[in-house]
């Protein structure tokens, strides 16, 4: 009778994977031995293998660049990263190496922009894409960013009185794009999206407050589906309607040449996730490219904003079975050395899946479990693994200690979780490594962030 746990996966995917497979026994993460790495910095952690970021990128740019040739496309693809998945530092000093584009939600945003400009990691020659519901601090960026010569910022128009906010912050003449206020999701609480404005509004936006403004042209029509780009009738539906759109206001506006289909791909939350991108890309090209022909309008150029594609497979956390509970007949706890609640927010927030598989042990027979956080909070636990809400991992035993990883968490969670300031139960953020690989394929890591400690909280507190 097969009763390791190394038989149960498996038996029930298939393993090992890309990035997943073991060796000597333990997992490894892109070939990264995740023991050593726990020898040499302890639990619990995070990190970040930023290759992963160049690699999803490439990935996109040549999946668009096929597309297209298939085709015969004949407009321009533009590859945007949206910084609110992960504003640190080191997610945009890899994510621009690729010749990518930058979208923005607020007004730091633009700081962060204005300092890349400074360090010669985006010049006026990228696109800087001002999304989100704008107030003065945002407007007034916005405004300063393209009075400093940065042409190819364009502001995506959010409601009406956008316009005349920025066209006071703005010197000059200067680029916009208009959102769709989309339709939302059958089963979603709200009929339409808070963001944007309606598709019935939009041409006589443009008839009644830009086309006859000398300031003001209109560039980019922005279309985005909260639940991102999915192969069903509901996104196949929305892009239609955004393409009679973008071919109605064309025919009136010769300044539109763009349109965004922001919303972005799902990203890999099971050993069993199978997604057609190649397919969803070259259907979106070819919907596109069939309807401006029908209405005998040119094609836009396309851009793109992935955040959670981007950074989200690059990310990892990894903790240590602290101990077991037997709370009833059936239910057994095993508490972690972190909280779900505070390093992995979505967890708790959204019931979102993330890989989960033990690095060690794999060997050793499995049992049903529940896992536990640290906080005194019932909600901080997870059990949304797949089939059934429990998990299966190696026996827990005292003298063998286990440690378990959950995989692909690099997108929001550090922003959600609030990074560097308080956690419920004053439970610290963990360190986070960063994990790099020089040309020789040689894997290399540092350490970014210690481990809060007690000067840290006492000093947001007001204790110092």
């Amino acid at each position: 009778m097969n009763t390791r746990y190394i038989d149960l996966i498996e038996q029930s995917f298939d393993f090992p994977q890309q990035e997943f497979e073991l060796s000597g026994g333990h997992l490894t993460f892109h070939k990264i031995d995740l023991i050593k790495l726990i020898e040499t910095y302890g639990t619990p952690l995070k990190f970040t293998y930023l290759p992963q970021i160049s690699n999803n990128i490439t990935k996109v740019k040549g999946w668009f660049s096929e597309a297209m040739a298939k085709h015969n496309y004949p407009g321009e693809y533009h590859y945007c990263y949206c910084t609110k998945s992960s504003h640190f530092k080191f997610v945009l000093d890899e994510a621009l190496k690729n010749n990518i584009h930058i979208e923005t939600s607020s007004a730091i945003d633009i700081d962060i922009v204005e300092e890349l400009k400074k360090s010669g990691k985006i010049t006026n020659d990228t696109f800087v894409l001002c999304n989100g519901f704008k107030r003065d601090q945002y407007v007034a960026n916005i405004g300063r960013l393209i009075n400093n010569g940065h042409s190819n910022c364009i502001p995506i128009v959010d409601n009406y009185e956008e316009l005349n906010l920025l066209s006071a912050a703005v010197d000059n003449s200067f680029k916009i794009g208009i959102r769709i206020a989309s339709e939302e999701e059958p089963k979603f609480e709200f009929y339409t999206s808070r963001l944007g404005i309606g598709y019935k509004n939009i041409v006589p936006f443009f008839k009644e407050h830009i086309q006859k403004n000398p300031k003001v042209d209109l560039k980019m029509l922005h279309f985005f589906i909260n639940t991102g780009i999915r192969d069903n009738a509901y996104y196949w539906n929305e892009l239609l309607k955004c393409l009679r759109v973008y071919t109605t206001l064309k025919k009136v506006c010769p300044t539109l040449d763009s349109l965004n289909i922001g919303g972005g791909f799902p990203i890999k939350n099971s050993l069993n996730f199978d997604f057609d991108y190649t397919y969803i890309i070259d259907e979106i090209i070819n919907q596109i490219q069939l309807t401006c022909e029908e209405e005998n309008v040119p094609v836009p150029d396309i851009f793109t904003e992935f955040g959670s594609f981007t950074v989200g497979e690059s990310g990892g956390s990894i903790f240590e079975v602290l101990y077991q509970k037997q709370q009833n007949d059936r239910e057994k706890w095993n508490m972690i050395n972190s909280s779900f609640i505070t390093t992995l927010p979505d967890t708790w927030a959204i019931n979102k899946r993330f890989i989960m598989l033990p690095i060690n042990r794999w060997e050793d027979s499995y049992e049903r479990v529940l896992l536990g956080g640290l906080t005194c909070d019932s909600d901080d636990y997870y059990n949304s693994e797949q089939h059934i809400n429990a998990i299966y991992l190696p026996k827990f035993d005292t003298k063998k200690p286990l440690y378990i990883g959950f995989f692909n968490t690099g997108a929001y969670q550090e922003n959600i979780g609030g990074f560097g300031g308080l956690q419920h139960c004053l439970i610290p953020n963990p360190k986070h490594i960063l994990i790099d690989k020089d040309e020789k394929g040689e894997i290399s890591t540092r350490l970014f962030r210690n481990q809060q400690t007690k000067e840290d909280f006492f000093k947001i507190l007001g204790y110092d």
